[in-house]
């Protein structure tokens, strides 16, 4: 894009230093200014729509960011689960044993 327009700029320049005398130059420098403005109207769209797609990727590496913490601390929690589960299993097993000490 950023090439058509330098070659563009590039003819445009010429052709103004040429005879203008003959139509089908006018013709032809019309016709390349025409080219130009819609490079140029083409060029504006697509920046814009970079910059929205630049929004969007940010908003979604935030959000994953995000889901990556949850999923983080919920492994997190699951963990201080297992090993309170641990935990009581470990002191039924002590309580049993006493039981069984006591019955005996």
């Amino acid at each position: 894009m950023i090439e058509k327009e330098k070659k563009l700029n590039e003819a445009l320049s010429k052709l103004k230093n040429l005879d203008l005398s003959n139509p089908d130059l006018k013709n032809n420098i019309n016709n390349l200014s025409s080219q130009k403005t819609q490079l140029e109207i083409e060029k504006s769209e697509l920046e814009d729509k970079y910059k929205s797609l630049l929004e969007v990727h940010t908003n979604l590496t935030k959000k994953l960011e995000e889901i990556q913490n949850k999923e983080k601390l919920e492994q997190k929690k699951q963990i201080e689960f297992s090993e309170k589960i641990d935990e009581l299993n470990q002191e039924t097993d002590t309580l049993l044993e006493e039981i069984d000490k006591w019955q005996m």
